[in-house]
């Protein structure tokens, strides 16, 4: 297995790709720590990879409450010997499908704060540990907008290319301690919960917008969230152990490509 030996700190752990990613981790025998701000959803997950005959821990925390952040980690690395991955996955609560020109500044800039000031508190944490270890990886997540225009996103776009660029500057400060920071461009993924939800409750109206996101890529498909875990198994690996100052495009070609998307706001006249 990949990860043998290996532990992971996990943000945001109670969110279906935070989830999915902490099963991939665990099943290629990295020991999970799944942190949530909800205790019973983490607990669930926690439980379930324990069941299938894997290494998990749940505890709740606050991903944008520093204190917390480093009591935690410093209680895994007390525990656990060391500190080997770290990845935050929280929600970012972005309101998106209005036009920047309608949009109210709260609602702009909230995904922005929450990203940066949560990815900050956490990588800047798991780096002050894993210093000390001189090795250890850091692992993000954005998604299509971090790496080209894209109309209708709001404050989500700036907070991706925000983040990827936190995570070129950290692992350029941190690189000369062995450790490694990589960041994961996603294309979003059909088989999400916030794809899921938003189909159970408008059907016809989701076929049509994941037919388009599909056609602005190059595969014409999405990426599903085991393409995204099996992404993050590779990175925290020692077979990515060059790898670092980068993001991941894992967007099936749409940063790459042509890029329309309009969802009915008129062309000008």
């Amino acid at each position: 297995m990949l990860l043998t030996n290996k532990n992971a700190v996990i943000y945001g752990a109670g969110g279906s790709l935070g989830g999915a990613v902490a099963r991939a981790l665990a099943a290629e025998g990295a020991a999970v720590f799944l942190t949530g701000r909800t205790l019973s959803a983490v607990k669930r997950l926690a439980d379930e990879i324990r069941s299938a005959g894997y290494m998990a821990e749940a505890a709740e925390v606050d991903a944008l409450n520093k204190q917390a952040v480093n009591d935690h980690l410093l209680s895994v690395a007390r525990t656990a010997g060391t500190v080997d991955v770290s990845y935050n996955a929280i929600g970012w609560q972005d309101t998106q499908n209005i036009p920047l020109t309608d949009m109210t500044p709260a609602d702009f800039t909230r995904p922005v704060s929450i990203a940066m000031e949560s990815l900050f508190i956490t990588a800047t944490a798991a780096g002050r540990v894993m210093m000390k270890q001189r090795s250890g990886v850091i692992l993000s997540l954005t998604a299509t907008p971090g790496g080209i225009g894209y109309p209708l996103v709001g404050g989500f776009g700036p907070a991706c290319c925000a983040v990827e660029g936190f995570s070129r500057n950290l692992a350029a400060e941190l690189g000369p301690y062995g450790i490694r920071v990589v960041n994961i461009r996603s294309g979003g993924s059909p088989d999400s919960r916030v794809f899921r939800e938003a189909t159970d409750n408008h059907p016809e109206e989701m076929r049509t917008v994941i037919s388009k996101l599909e056609n602005d890529t190059m595969l014409k498909k999405l990426p599903a969230m085991q393409d995204i875990a099996n992404t993050a198994v590779f990175l925290a690996s020692d077979k990515a152990n060059k790898i670092t100052g980068a993001t991941i495009d894992v967007t099936c070609g749409t940063v790459n490509a042509l890029n329309y998307r309009t969802l009915g706001v008129p062309f000008p006249k």
